[in-house]
């Protein structure tokens, strides 16, 4: 029998604001002090009233309109009821029946709802006591829900990047997972009836995006497991254990009834639509280009590879210092593309063994004058990736750094021919097995050549004094 998951995802995600989400305490997810960014109204404390944070209203309706959804009309907060240490109130200012964006579509994947609320404080468990630090509660937090639309771990993957993404180039939040500034949880169910959910399992406690696609293929094969021999999945809430691989159960599932949602009293209606800097029109100018509309440009413009476009606009600061490169060619698409793979391939190699892409502390005008000078043959491959570690390094220009390690191409025959001919005289044997017809033999002497030339040879140049050497 054909078993058929259906997924949709719950994802929350902190929002970069100067201060919380209701109260005038510092929004600081890098503080390591404990309960330093606290005040009464975030703490709860009688009497104190909340004020609604307008930049956090404003993330969430900018993300509204990059992914094409309905801003409402008439919006309105509402209390969560649960108690946990967590809550100082007893209960979680939040949105229930009146999101602030409806609808819209990312990645492919339907979206159901984006809204707002606060965020809880972070229980500390350590020398068997257990502790909560305040500073996180009331800092603003998104909350996405797809439609049970995914199919598929990969696809549920490739959403919540995207998100990662767009949050990240809105300058909405950061959205750092091992932070746990961006929280995914997924609901999972399978059926063997076309048209009919199964039972919904939520999986939480997912700290990457792996981990994402792992803890659903488990879920999928788990509950499928179970239905083959006949056993009913259990709605529950299960959380992910990495060290294991697998989902593990936590709690019965809840309800909407079980938190008893009702309009906060303490804080006003809003009407969107009277306030002019919230129309769409004018959210929709405020914004920049976004990740798939700057992917299809590099496709569409400079003919770029799509895995390539995905690469380099994979974080904001790789994509805008790839446009700061592209803005000193003039237009020109071919040192464009060899500007692309040069980062793709030489820069990334470079940042990957430093453990961190400091785009930053590159000057996208020596990169693109190293890019000038490979196009006009003054550098090889071999010197060019030389000259741009030394330019991650310690920065300098090109030009400097090729003549001072002796690495501006030569292309002189006369000059070359001299350590051709050593090269030949000390690999006899490849000489023979080149004498012998073994082609791949030619490449190892061109490529010892351009050694022995530190990367200066001119290839072409030296393969035809190679060839008219050997005869």
């Amino acid at each position: 029998m054909a078993y058929r998951p259906t997924i949709g995802l719950e994802i929350h995600a902190e929002l970069k604001t100067r201060t919380k989400m209701f109260c005038d305490s510092a929004n600081n997810p890098d503080e390591t002090r404990r309960n330093v960014n606290i005040c009464p109204i975030c703490m709860a404390h009688p009497g104190t009233l909340p004020v609604i944070n307008r930049e956090a209203v404003r993330h969430i309706l900018r993300i509204g309109v990059a992914v094409g959804g309905t801003i409402a009309d008439f919006s309105e907060f509402d209390r969560k009821s649960y108690f946990y240490p967590d809550i100082p109130k007893g209960y979680q200012i939040s949105q229930y029946e009146h999101p602030l964006v409806t609808g819209g579509k990312l990645a492919g994947v339907d979206i159901t709802r984006v809204h707002l609320e606060e965020d809880t404080a972070r229980s500390v468990h350590a020398d068997g006591k257990s502790l909560v630090d305040f500073n996180r509660a009331g800092i603003p937090l998104m909350e996405l829900v797809t439609e049970p639309v995914i199919r598929d771990a990969e696809t549920a993957g490739r959403f919540a990047r995207e998100l990662q993404l767009l949050l990240r180039t809105l300058g909405a939040g950061e959205a750092n997972l091992e932070k746990g500034e961006m929280r995914i949880e997924a609901n999972i169910s399978v059926s063997s009836e076309e048209g009919k959910f199964g039972t919904k399992v939520e999986v939480k406690n997912i700290n990457s995006f792996r981990s994402v696609e792992r803890a659903i293929a488990f879920e999928v094969e788990r509950q499928t497991a179970l239905l083959e021999k006949g056993e009913k999945v259990a709605q529950a809430t299960r959380g992910w254990n990495e060290a294991k691989q697998e989902t593990f159960h936590q709690r019965l599932k809840e309800g909407s009834a079980d938190y008893r949602y009702f309009p906060e009293p303490d804080l006003p209606k809003l009407f969107l639509s009277e306030i002019p800097d919230f129309s769409p029109e004018t959210l929709r100018a405020s914004l920049p280009e976004l990740p798939w509309e700057r992917r299809a440009r590099y496709a569409q413009t400079y003919a770029l590879k799509e895995s390539d476009a995905a690469y380099l606009c994979a974080t904001p600061e790789r994509a805008a210092f790839f446009d700061a490169v592209v803005a000193w060619f003039g237009g020109d698409a071919e040192p464009v593309v060899r500007a692309a793979n040069y980062v793709v391939s030489d820069l990334a190699g470079i940042y990957a063994k430093k453990g961190a892409e400091t785009y930053d502390t590159l000057d996208p005008s020596a990169f693109a004058a190293l890019i000038n000078m490979v196009s006009a043959g003054k550098l090889s491959s071999r010197g060019a990736k030389d000259v741009l570690a030394t330019l991650v390094e310690s920065g300098g220009t090109p030009e400097e750094i090729a003549k001072k390690h002796g690495l501006i191409q030569v292309h002189d025959s006369e000059i070359l021919r001299g350590t051709v001919k050593e090269v030949l005289a000390e690999e006899t044997k490849a000489v023979e097995e080149y004498r012998a017809g073994k082609a791949a033999s030619l490449q190892y002497l061109i490529g010892k050549s351009m050694k022995a030339t530190r990367g200066a040879g001119n290839p072409a140049i030296l393969k035809d004094l190679i060839v008219g050497e050997l005869g």
